[in-house]
């Protein structure tokens, strides 16, 4: 929780030097924290100074402000910058794409100070005028305004997981517990959320109650009951914990993990077998006698079914398939070799590449590719044609060191706003791997946004489309893309996707990697790592592909780096590959 609100800190603080047109090097370094905070898979409380330096915008200033944060609950300069802009301000900024200059040319000439004052305003038309304001401009409020609605309605998992695992540590610090878990669509790993449930068993549940209502976190309290309560937490999401008896346990987390659809469907099978399920066990109709729910493993074997994995329990085939013995052998942690998508101090990144590769045979890879931005991309150091050259050889010379590990050479580039790409053809044939993204002109038409990924995957160099919508859940949603399109012609020039693991991407998202498979189109599951602490992010694309149904042979870095050249090299062969001219 105090990551989310360091970074909300940072963010604030970005927009005000924004506002006051400082020094715009320093507004990109505090907004590069903010996100890299949020990305944060560690408890920046549990962090030493040295290990917040290593996180990728965090320099000795910043650091020192975020100790003071923990220490006192603000910063000095923080509350100072807040006094120059109106509170109202702030709200207007929660609106995508608002900036803090017409934010403020808002406030100044409306007075406006909530989202429903300037909901309205737009409506009426009443913005247009104002400098930098255009009907367009207009349109484009309002559907941030809506966006702003949803995002109240649902959370990131990104930041809702990190809350609802420090609810439980904190429960078991404080209350007597035999079992206790996170269920709901947390569980199910919903790339965003609704609310939290949590399931438990004690032999003295009134002292669970009595610990979950005086936890730190909570911030008003809903309902309470001897085995029941409901709170809310400061982020303003709904938090349910039951305590059940030892025997209803494994019921009570199947029926409040499962969708509503998938929960139907049980009920539907108990009901042709003489059953009933429900959150207290699995009961035989005709004498009501409790035939199991110990363990949430008796609903599935009592309806002769194999153990569904909680992130498939969505209704979208998952029945069937386990009736027919087809269920997916899902993707592991354990099975990803590699990292194909990781930045080094070469661009924007904290490490130098032999820190990286340190770091990465740590968490178990065997290779990793060095990716660093295009020269395009001018806020991110992004290499000319001649720094790609010298860090061509720095990894060479790596490579020639090191023993059962391997740095792969390859480049994040710009897909231009016309589809065409960073670098000629002439450097992206000595690449290794090729990962191609768009960071420019997110509001482009679903045409022009879909053309330009075609446009790339048409080329022979290009191997992988990074975090291919663009989106930041929660703060900015992707741009439109005809996905069925980029993936039919992601399966005709043997283009793979990526899945980027950073817990505010997740980006691609599930219902499309579900089709990526279908389409036989290769996934690729990576960190985007610009600290060497960001290859922990690793689980979370994991659990997008198994929400996607992926296996091992469904993703890129599920092979061994002799492998992957070898995937990587043919898409040079493919002639369907080669742009049209």
């Amino acid at each position: 929780m105090k990551n989310r609100e360091i970074a909300r800190m940072f963010d604030e603080i970005a927009d005000i030097m924004d506002i006051r047109q400082d020094n715009v090097f320093k507004i990109r370094a505090y907004r590069r924290a903010a996100l890299n905070l949020e990305g944060l898979n560690r408890d920046l409380a549990q962090m030493s100074h040295k290990e917040l330096l290593e996180i990728p915008g965090v320099g000795a200033d910043l650091a020192a402000r975020i100790e003071e944060y923990l220490q006192t609950g603000t910063t000095a300069y923080y509350e100072q910058l807040k006094k120059e802009v109106p509170a109202g301000v702030f709200t207007l900024l929660a609106v995508p794409d608002l900036g803090p200059k017409t934010a403020k040319a808002i406030y100044e000439a409306l007075q406006i100070t909530s989202l429903e004052e300037l909901e309205q305003a737009a409506r009426d038309h009443r913005l247009s005028g104002i400098k930098g304001i255009k009907e367009k401009t207009e349109e484009n409020i309002l559907k941030g305004i809506q966006a702003v609605k949803r995002g109240r309605e649902r959370q990131p998992l990104g930041r809702m997981l990190p809350a609802a695992e420090e609810l439980v540590a904190a429960l078991k610090q404080m209350a007597p517990l035999e079992r206790i878990e996170v269920a709901g669509s947390i569980r199910r790993r919903r790339d965003s959320i609704k609310d939290i449930d949590i399931v438990a068993t004690s032999p003295d549940p009134a002292s669970v109650m009595e610990a979950f209502l005086n936890l730190t976190q909570v911030h008003d309290v809903i309902m309470r009951g001897p085995t029941r309560a409901s709170v809310t937490i400061r982020e303003g999401v709904q938090v349910d914990l039951r305590v059940v008896e030892p025997a209803s346990y494994g019921a009570a987390l199947a029926y409040l993990t499962g969708s509503q659809a998938h929960n139907v469907r049980l009920r539907e099978m108990a009901q042709k077998r003489g059953m009933k399920i429900n959150e207290y066990g699995i009961f035989r109709e005709e004498d009501n006698v409790r035939l199991g729910g110990e363990n949430e493993e008796d609903v599935y074997r009592l309806l002769e079914l194999p153990f569904v994995p909680p992130v498939l329990r969505e209704d979208r085939g998952e029945i069937e398939a386990a009736q027919a013995g087809k269920l997916p052998q899902l993707v592991t942690r354990e099975q990803i070799l590699g990292d194909l998508h990781v930045h080094s101090r070469w661009s924007d990144g904290a490490h130098g590449i032999a820190e990286l590769v340190e770091a990465a045979r740590l968490h178990g890879f065997s290779y990793i590719a060095v990716t660093d931005h295009s020269q395009g991309l001018g806020v991110a150091r992004g290499l000319t044609v001649e720094r790609i050259r010298e860090q061509q050889a720095e990894i060479a010379g790596l490579n020639r060191e090191l023993k059962g590990f391997r740095v792969l050479h390859g480049t994040e580039m710009d897909i231009r706003g016309d589809g065409t790409l960073d670098f000629p053809d002439d450097v992206l044939k000595d690449l290794d791997v090729v990962v191609a993204s768009i960071h420019s002109g997110f509001s482009n038409s679903k045409e022009v946004m879909t053309a330009r990924i075609v446009a790339a995957m048409r080329n022979p160099y290009v191997h992988i489309i990074a975090h291919p919508t663009g989106r930041i859940i929660g703060e900015r949603e992707g741009y439109q893309l005809d996905m069925e399109e980029v993936l039919q012609v992601a399966r005709e020039t043997g283009t793979a996707m990526e899945i980027n693991a950073y817990p505010l991407r997740l980006d691609l998202e599930d219902r499309y990697v579900r089709r990526a498979k279908e389409l036989g189109v290769k996934i690729a599951i990576n960190t985007d790592t610009h600290a060497k602490i960001q290859f922990e992010t690793l689980p979370w694309g994991i659990s997008v592909a198994q929400r996607g149904w992926l296996e091992r042979d469904d993703v890129l870095n599920a092979l061994t780096a002799d492998e992957l050249l070898k995937v990587l090299h043919k898409k040079r062969k493919h002639k369907k590959a080669y742009p049209h001219r």
